[in-house]
């Protein structure tokens, strides 16, 4: 009985009582919940119309619980109907080749994209399905495609980033790298007894290049208390050129020596190691921590090396491994002191903001550590 004028639902104290307490339990579910306000309102006299406006249900329930409570008693109106469930339309076989698809780019079957999304490939599954053998995926929509990926933790549409090792010596160059950072903070424990220099200087170089000149088009506005609480800048900027930093750092006291060129070529290489080669003792050593960059090994540079026999030592970081150089650490304190938002009118003004910011680096060094010397070398030693 699902429509027309129906029977009155008589209610006898006791059901009356145990559908309010229905109504007022906090643990019933939801829906029994409200199939008790559905019974003791229609039992009350209400009609379909007000009982679906009062519990916010659609009509359809509401004749379903009164039906079945009329046919079969209040308990059979609070519950659901058991019925058997209907067995899986989609089979593993289809459920395997949507994840199979899935992990195939498009474009290596015929489709100009990169990577699905998974409009697209909803849009492959359907086309494809009744050829390939599973008629069950004809119809499946995007969302469909999307719990079978669900299910493997698959999301095709996005990529993540790794860095693929290409140097065969990593580990044996990275453990030569530790090595030294480990001997540098031993030699910081033990100072030299008389005061005599250092036999052995180990500073850190690399390269900041690509930093830009930017000149603002109108002036910046300052903060105001109480009123402007951070400054206000012109959106639009004008671009003047770069710079590149080249930059040893003294793995012993913090001490930076660098220089700011307008190219990185060789010669600018050298202009760094000569003003290396002025600062420190002229009986040490230096040995410099540095990456394979062709300035650092070309044939200029060699031969002003070959000039100073025994002056310099090179400890090479391996291939992708600039993360092991800790002068990198320097090139991010700059970023985040000096060279963040910063606007200058001229490229010659640049170089001398960050020459002032270097000085006030070096007015307070700070001895730049590597942490977690044993889990490094234990992986450096690990043969696999």
């Amino acid at each position: 009985m699902t429509g027309g004028r129906k029977p009155k639902l008589e209610l006898s104290t006791e059901e009356r009582a145990k559908l309010e307490g229905v109504t007022r339990s906090r643990t019933s579910p939801v829906r029994e919940v409200q199939r008790a306000g559905i019974l003791l309102r229609y039992g009350a006299g209400e009609g379909i119309t007000e009982i679906q406006r009062a519990t916010g249900v659609s009509r359809v329930t509401v004749y379903k619980c009164i039906d079945k409570a009329l046919a079969m008693g209040i308990d059979a109106g609070l519950v659901d109907t058991y019925h058997r469930s209907r067995e899986a339309v989609i089979t593993e076989e289809a459920r395997a080749w949507v994840v199979s698809v899935a992990c195939t780019k498009p474009k290596d079957i015929g489709y100009s994209a990169e990577l699905w999304t998974r409009q697209a490939l909803a849009d492959h599954i359907r086309k494809e399905a009744m050829a390939q053998g599973h008629p069950s995926l004809q119809r499946a929509a995007k969302a469909t495609v999307h719990r079978i990926l669900a299910e493997q933790t698959l999301q095709p549409h996005r990529v993540t980033y790794y860095l693929e090792r290409r140097d065969p010596d990593f580990k044996a160059k990275m453990r030569e790298v530790l090595m030294v950072y480990q001997q540098v903070e031993l030699a910081r424990q033990q100072p030299s007894a008389d005061g005599s220099p250092r036999p052995v200087i180990t500073v850190s170089v690399d390269e900041k290049p690509g930093v830009q000149a930017l000149a603002t088009t109108a002036p910046d506005l300052p903060p105001v208390a109480g009123k402007y609480p951070a400054t206000a800048r012109d959106h639009e900027y004008r671009r003047m050129g770069t710079v590149s930093i080249l930059a040893a750092l003294d793995l012993h006291d913090g001490h930076v020596t660098a220089r700011v060129e307008r190219r990185h070529r060789s010669r600018e290489f050298i202009r760094l190691l000569k003003d290396l080669d002025a600062y420190y003792p002229a009986e040490s050593l230096i040995r410099i921590l540095l990456d394979n960059h062709s300035a650092h090994i070309s044939r200029e540079t060699r031969e002003y090396l070959a000039t100073r026999p025994n002056r310099f030592i090179y400890v090479h970081t391996p291939k992708h491994g600039s993360w092991l150089n800790i002068v990198e650490t320097l090139f991010g304190k700059m970023a985040r002191t000096f060279l963040r938002h910063i606007r200058v009118r001229s490229v010659d003004e640049l170089i001398q903001r960050i020459l002032l910011g270097i000085a006030e680096i070096n007015a307070a060094p700070v001895v730049h550590r590597w942490k977690k010397f044993d889990e490094l070398l234990a992986t450096a030693a690990d043969p696999a």
